[in-house]
């Protein structure tokens, strides 16, 4: 099986960016040459990971980035997006770590002189732990010390970069980390998530103003996820839910971007609920953005609830991944066209989308027919919604490697590259010699 694009899809262009995405925590492994972060506290606790593991070895990536990034050239991507460890790069004193700069520095090199742009996220949910012991993103005063990082970071790293993300999906630093603890630092209350998403956003106005001074020349933004709310009947209750539903966990991280506001669902909040907004703050969160980027994997189906006003429902027939997401293709076009609709939106890329899949390594290959047909089936879906006027410049798939899969261990590989834990060797898989193939028949 191939990915097929309409032959006429700007997609099929080399205009158009197509490239592999990590995370720091969840591949470089080295643990003993940073500060502790938030996962390395919450993995050390009991019962919060699946299978009782953590970051420390990952893939190894700081020893064997060399390989990794011959492994990203050949798949021909235009672009590698990766994301800086805050506790790699900086000591307790706030002063720079120049062993873990060094890392970077000739990561990006390196990817430079190979022709790979480097797409760098700043914040991709490692804390570090002495922060997080200071009231971490409950406390305002974390949202000047990532602009300080931002500050230090991007001055060192001078013109080595293409693009800078300020945070990757803030929905789940808050609402999974400290609404619902099912994510470091598994704080669970409804006022520590909206506080902390407040304190996120502001954080990213802070760095814009820092990016726009110190590299003003890179591509500047943020990346959000999106996981769009439908209805699970037409019934006027069953359509607010879905609205509701919606404001709460997609519009709570745009809406402020643009419109200098939180959605209407604020109003309906208790008191002891309410984040603290200080005078300015909106103006501050509101900086202006190079592009917008747009993480997205599956949808949710909501009902009325009396109690909590909207409840999930189980799509039950419907096919499902291997973590249990299930897999509709629509809802993707459907998002890209709505926040177009919405919003006066900057140039978008598509930073996350893929399948975790149960592959199976067998004679040495690992064909993995179903996340090829998810790829197939979502970047038609992304050829759909630029046809119909949305301005998506670029495609990374989720992601590179098999890693550590946050609160899920090593259960499930999202993988293109399928990884030996025990021996570290990477394996193309089908879907890697698709995407491949895709990018090497490009006009």
């Amino acid at each position: 099986m191939k990915i097929m694009l309409p032959a006429n899809s700007k997609m099929q262009s080399k205009a158009f960016t197509y490239g592999v995405a990590t995370a720091s925590f969840q591949i470089e492994g080295a643990a003993d040459s940073r500060l502790a972060c938030i996962w390395d506290t919450f993995c050390a606790t009991p019962g919060k990971v699946r299978d009782g593991s953590n970051g420390d070895q990952a893939c190894e990536h700081v020893k064997l980035w060399r390989e990794d990034i011959d492994l990203i050239e050949s798949l021909g991507v235009d672009a590698y997006r990766l994301s800086i460890s805050w506790p790699r790069v900086l000591h307790k004193d706030g002063s720079l770590n120049t062993q873990g700069v060094q890392f970077y520095t000739d990561l990006l090199d390196e990817l430079n002189r190979r022709g790979i742009k480097p797409f760098v996220t700043l914040y991709h949910w490692d804390l570090p732990q002495h922060i997080e012991d200071n009231g971490g993103w409950l406390n305002r005063e974390t949202a000047y010390l990532f602009a300080d990082y931002t500050d230090k970071v991007t001055q060192a790293f001078g013109d080595r970069v293409y693009s800078y993300a300020t945070f990757n999906e803030p929905f789940c630093s808050s609402y999974l980390g400290y609404e619902i603890g099912v994510h470091a630092p598994g704080l669970a209350k409804k006022s520590y998530g909206r506080q902390s998403a407040h304190h996120l956003l502001l954080a990213h106005g802070l760095a814009m103003k820092v990016l726009q001074k110190n590299s003003p020349n890179t591509e500047n933004g943020i990346v959000l996820n999106f996981t769009p709310c439908y209805s699970a009947t037409d019934s006027a209750e069953d359509v607010q839910a879905a609205s509701k539903a919606d404001q709460y966990f997609n519009q709570w991280y745009i809406k402020p971007l643009f419109d200098r506001c939180y959605p209407e669902i604020i109003n309906d909040f208790a008191t002891e609920d309410m984040p603290v907004i200080e005078e300015g703050d909106f103006d501050i969160i509101a900086q202006p953005i190079d592009f917008l980027g747009i993480n997205f994997y599956t949808r949710a189906v909501y009902k009325a609830d009396a109690v909590t006003g909207f409840s999930q429902i189980d799509m039950v027939d419907n096919p499902k991944t291997d973590i249990g997401w299930e897999i509709y293709p629509q809802s993707f076009t459907d998002l890209l066209t709505s926040l177009h609709a919405l919003y006066p939106l900057p140039p978008m890329y598509i930073t996350e989308n893929g399948a975790a899949m149960g592959d199976k390594l067998i004679d040495g290959k690992v064909d993995d027919q179903d996340r090829l047909a998810y790829y197939d089936a979502h970047l038609n879906a992304v050829n759909n919604a630029i046809e119909q006027g949305v301005n998506i410049v670029g495609y990374f798939a989720w992601s590179l490697m098999d890693n550590f899969e946050w609160a899920e261990g090593y259960l499930k590989r999202f993988g293109i590259v399928y990884v030996d834990y025990d021996t570290q060797k990477r394996t193309l898989k089908s879907s890697a010699y698709a995407y491949k193939n895709l990018l090497a028949n490009r006009k």
